[in-house]
Parts: C-alpha cells; structure tokens; sequence
C-alpha cells in the first residue's frame, strides 16, 4: 500500500489592494478533518477519489484556504510550514501531493508555493520521492515551482469548472510515477505577456487557441504526461505574474524547449486578443432599453471582480442603475457594516443609511439610500452547479455571512457581510429570489460568472467602472514585475 502525504493550500492575491489576508481569515482543516472533503466537490475530493481507487494511504496534514484578497500575513505561510514540515519530515511515506492555487503572495515571499516547495524537497529524503499536484489556471508559476515538483497540472477551464477533473488527472499521473521507473522533469517558460482576468476566459481567443495548442502537443508527443497553460494573475505584483507554459515530461524527451516555443509565439502573436474592450454602464443600459431584451441583461463590472481580490462593495454599477431609474434590477454589495443595521429591523421597515464604497479608493464611495428591508438570513447556502468555479478549494457548501435583501425604488440589493463571488445562482436563491426574473443584474466579477448567468441572460455588458481589478494593467502600480512586458511595455 502507497502512503500519500496530502495538503493544500490555496489563496489568490491582490497586492494592489490596501489590506492584509491574516490567518483568522483562512479556513483551516486538519489531520483526518480534510478527508470529510470526499464528496464536497473540490480539488481535494478529486484526489481521495483517485487515492481510494488505487488502494492508497492518504495521509492528511491541512488545507488552508481564503477568499481572493489583499497580501498575506507572513504568520499564515509560516503556520502552514509548521503544520507541514513535522509530518514531512517524520517520513514514512511515498510521495506528496498538493492542491494550490499557485498565486499566493506574502509581505515578504513574492513565490509563496515556489518557497515551501523548496523547503519541502530540502527535508532530508524528501529529494527522492515524487510531489505532484493540481493548481488554478490563474496561478504565476515560477521556476522554483517547476524545479521543486516533479508534476504540476493546471486546471484548463476558466471558468473552472475543471477543478476537480485537474486534481483526478494530476493524482493519476501520480499514480503513473509510483509504477514507473523513471519520475518526469517539469520545464516552465514564461511569455513576455500580461492579460486581466477578464481576457482569460478558455471558450475565446486567446485562452482557446493556447489550450488548442497545448492540447497537441500533449495528444502528438508520447513522451508528455501535461501541458499547461497558464494564465497568470495580473493583480500580484511579482516578478513571475503573467502568461505562463509548463510541460511535465520524460526527462529523455528531446522536444520540450521547441514546443515551449510554440506556445510562446503564438501568446504573443494574441497578445492583443487578451485585451478587454468595456463600455460605460449607462451606455450599456441604454442598449438594454432599446433592444428589449427577454430575460435578464448581464452588466459586469471586472474592476469591483470579487474573485479577483476586489472588496466586493463597489457602487459604480448601482450608482447607473439608480441615474437610469431601472424598474426591475439587481445587485449584490458586500457590506457588512449596512446588513448591521437591517439586522435590527424587521421586513417591511425602512432606513436611510450609506450603502457600499467603503473599501479604500478606487471605488466611486457610498451611496445614501432610503431603503426598505425585504429579508434577512445567516447567508449560507449550497452551491446548485457541483462544477461552480467556486467550488474548487472549498467545496459546495458556502456562507455569505448574515444578509440582507434590501430595496429601494426599482432596485434590490442583496446586501453580505462577507464578500463571495457571484459564481452559482443558488447565492440570490437561497434569499427566495429568482434571477431570472430581474430585468437587469450587476455582477461584480471578470469571466468566472459565465456558467452560472450565461445560461439565463439575454444580453451581456462588461462595463468600465471605478475599482481595484482594472482591466489595464498599466493602470497598477507594479514595482517586482519582470520587465519588458506587454501591454506595460508595447512592442
């Protein structure tokens, strides 16, 4: 029987927002906890599936996970080390695997997942047994990552609804390592390209010609275990963040520095592709009016993108919806200071109070509103999608915090005390609304919302509001960022 060390660790950061991700705001499993995760949906679950098909011995350490959010507590990476390195290094077992998100950033470690990876193989043994594991599509893959672990694989849908497909076929590919004789070598190349989330979506070009890509160059070449592509993170300020290739192969197959150049030149032949085009809200608002639409019109607002890192509590959209006097719109706001106050009122009863904006700038600020409560709930709910891109390292089951489902005039607010990406419908049904029957909805998010909206919307805006995802990366601030690089630096 094969022992398995298994952990995870999992957090997107956004180095441009003022606020620190600390440990208390992790969620945190350990020991035998993690393998309740059977079942629930995420990465983890994809392993244990595979783990009980092959007979092995799983043995849990933790998972550390947390919201998309602003650079994290050196006290976090150094609490999951502590959980981590005595069981690392007490042996006894025949390879690690890992669930990462591969993003992750410190006040001090630019490459968080590179540094433990590095730690780990320096444990003594530990340089001779395989490590492997599954990692987000929107990680900055470094070259300490591909040094440090033998076998790396990315999710290849964004939205990512893959997420526990990828950690099946990175626990099989273990699994292919433990009966070989050979362990596979992972080359890492990074392009010289930058995209926003919002120009990473797998189902339009760029994203779709690249996985086209690496998908034949995986399919043609017998001595590939993975391609992966990588789509980076453009909100962590880091030397490695951007358009990324990795290739897990047979340290004998002579083809990977030629097909990592394939990959490279054809993300820069797309390097505009990447690039979003947005419209003002009251534009799009104005389009909606005119066409009629049957069924609810989408406008997204990447820059207030809460699976990007954003506060969640922008105005922008709201603040057109109002100038507009929509008669049958929505929006969720992540406020917890506002759910508070309606929290002391009963249905029915109304207040004025600042609602939204109260993160630090970019946003457009509050907006004092005279509104009515309509419900209140504790906020949890159970994901309808068990694919949801929420789903990933978490599971299906997820709490928004106490809410409040407020309106005023001709627009609701869905109103949370903690910020969650609108990535499954279940979130405005689980407060007795169907967002098939809003005429218009607000959605604080880049690509990852498609699954759940695109199936029920009629029409669909990226819109260009105040916020911290801009949509530019030559809007931010970058100080570590490799440079040249596009758009930064043009041709």
């Amino acid at each position: 029987m094969k022992r398995i060390l298994l952990a995870g660790l999992f957090h997107e950061t956004h180095c441009f927002v003022d606020e620190t991700t600390r440990l208390d705001d992790f969620r945190i499993s350990r020991g035998h906890a993690i393998l309740d995760f059977r079942g629930n949906g995420s990465m983890i679950d994809g392993f244990l599936e595979v783990a009980d098909k092959h007979g092995w011995k799983v043995l849990p350490v933790c998972a550390y996970s947390a919201t998309p959010s602003g650079i994290v507590d050196d006290e976090v990476v150094e609490a999951f080390w502590q959980d981590l390195a005595p069981a690392a290094a007490a042996g006894g077992f025949d390879a690690v695997f890992l669930s990462l998100h591969g993003a992750m950033v410190s006040k001090s470690l630019q490459d968080v997942e590179g540094t433990l990876l590095a730690r780990l193989r320096a444990l003594p043994g530990l340089d001779r047994i395989p490590v492997f594991g599954a990692f987000d599509l929107h990680a900055n893959m470094s070259d300490r990552m591909a040094a440090c672990a033998d076998g790396l694989v990315c999710y290849r849908e964004n939205p990512h609804a893959d997420a526990r497909e990828t950690a099946v076929r990175a626990a099989e590919l273990l699994a292919r390592a433990l009966g070989a004789l050979e362990r596979p070598r992972t080359a890492v190349r990074r392009s010289p390209v930058i995209w926003p989330p919002t120009g990473t979506g797998t189902a339009d070009a760029p994203m779709i010609e690249l996985e086209a890509l690496a998908r034949r160059i995986e399919n043609s070449s017998p001595g590939v275990w993975a391609v992966n592509v990588v789509a980076g993170f453009s909100f962590a300020d880091c030397r490695d963040a951007g358009v990324a290739f990795s290739i897990v192969a047979d340290s004998k197959w002579s083809g990977c520095e030629a097909a990592l150049d394939r990959l490279c030149e054809l993300a820069w032949e797309l390097r505009h592709e990447g690039l979003p085009k947005e419209i003002d809200p009251c534009e799009a608002l104005g389009k909606i009016a005119a066409s009629s639409p049957s069924g609810p019109s989408l406008l997204v607002e990447p820059s207030d993108n809460i699976g990007g890192g954003a506060p969640g509590d922008g105005t922008g959209i709201l603040r057109a919806l109002l100038d507009t006097k929509q008669e049958n719109a929505a929006v969720v706001i992540n406020d917890p200071e506002s759910v508070a106050e309606f929290s002391k009122l009963e249905p029915g009863q109304r207040l004025v109070l600042p609602i939204g904006g109260k993160a630090s700038p970019p946003g457009a600020g509050p907006v004092n509103l005279d509104a009515e409560l309509v419900s209140k709930s504790d906020g949890r709910f159970t994901l309808e999608d068990a694919h949801s891109h929420l789903i990933a390292s978490a599971g299906k089951h997820v709490s928004m915090g106490p809410c409040a489902v407020v309106r005023h005039d001709g627009v609701t607010l869905l109103l949370t005390s903690k910020k969650t990406p609108p990535f499954d419908l279940g979130q405005w049904r689980s407060q007795g609304l169907d967002p098939r029957d809003f005429k218009v909805i607000g959605i604080k998010a880049a690509v990852a919302h498609r699954r759940a909206y695109d199936p029920i919307s009629a029409a669909s805006y990226t819109v260009s509001t105040p916020g911290h995802c801009a949509s530019d990366p030559r809007l931010l601030p970058f100080r570590n960022l490799r440079r040249p690089i596009f758009p930064l630096d043009l041709d």
